[in-house]
């Protein structure tokens, strides 16, 4: 199995089902997991030198970070409907969350400044929604913490991409610091599908191939992207949902087209 796929496991005491950091993505910057509390479970982190994004994929949770209580955040039932509730915490603070009923949620993390801003919490109404692409290339995008939101290293951002669809696509790479033509994020997918006994195929690849994966993806998987481009495509049948974690040296979005496929965009417009 390729390095780049990370199968989740069975939930441990704290309910971690992943757990990506650094050191075992072998980069600098990205750190991600996921927890499955079951109803009153508790979890509480230190976020140390890292900020932290806190994603309810499904179920709510009472959270408080640092000395706020920020009461009930969530609520959805699972990741593919709308309206995500995420909770920032900057680093040099802490937080606890304490389920209520069944919940998911992500552990987005990077490199961050302690007290660089106060611990937030980023509702649906705080959620900017745009629908990319057209015909069999349409995705649903959720942004959750753009380049335009304050934080120190995180990029956090939600994509539907529905049956039959590719995402990621026409085929893009953020793995060089030379902006402003492109920027050097490393990047996690966090893969989910609808209905879950479905897939979805993943192609991470460089200019000179010295890296070139195609790896199918099950629901639950997470993919790993060092570098290289990475599009998404999801089968007739299945509904893709990923959650995508960057952050690099700099926070800024500015991605490279493979330029053999860049001729799609100039004959979708007008």
């Amino acid at each position: 199995m390729s390095k780049l796929l990370v199968k989740p496991q069975a939930p441990d005491a704290e309910g971690r089902i992943h757990e990506v950091t650094p050191q075992s993505a072998g980069w600098e910057h990205v750190g991600f997991a996921v927890h499955r509390l079951a109803d009153g479970q508790i979890l509480s982190r230190e976020t140390g030198n890292r900020e932290h994004c806190l994603v309810l994929l499904s179920g709510k949770v009472s959270a408080s970070a640092g000395a706020e209580d920020f009461g009930v955040i969530g609520g959805r039932s699972s990741p593919f409907e709308p309206d995500p509730w995420s909770l920032y915490v900057p680093a040099g603070s802490n937080w606890t969350v304490t389920a209520q009923g069944p919940c998911e949620f992500a552990i987005c993390s990077a490199p961050g400044k302690a007290g660089a801003r106060p611990a937030r919490v980023i509702g649906p109404a705080d959620v900017g929604a745009l629908t990319r692409g057209e015909g069999s290339n349409t995705r649903h995008v959720r942004n959750i913490l753009p380049e335009t939101e304050a934080a120190d290293g995180l990029l956090v951002v939600e994509v539907i991409t529905p049956s039959g669809c590719w995402s990621s696509y026409p085929p893009h790479k953020h793995d060089q610091d030379r902006l402003p033509a492109e920027s050097l994020l490393e990047e996690t997918y966090y893969h989910r599908l609808n209905p879950p006994q479905g897939f979805g195929f993943q192609r991470v690849y460089t200019d000179d191939r010295s890296l070139d994966e195609t790896m199918a993806f099950e629901d639950g998987d997470v993919v790993l992207v060092p570098k290289g481009y990475h599009p998404v495509g999801a089968p007739h049948g299945y509904e893709l949902y990923y959650l995508n974690v960057m952050a690099g040296p700099k926070r800024v979005w500015k991605f490279h087209n493979d330029p053999v496929h860049e001729w799609m965009l100039k004959a979708w417009r007008p």
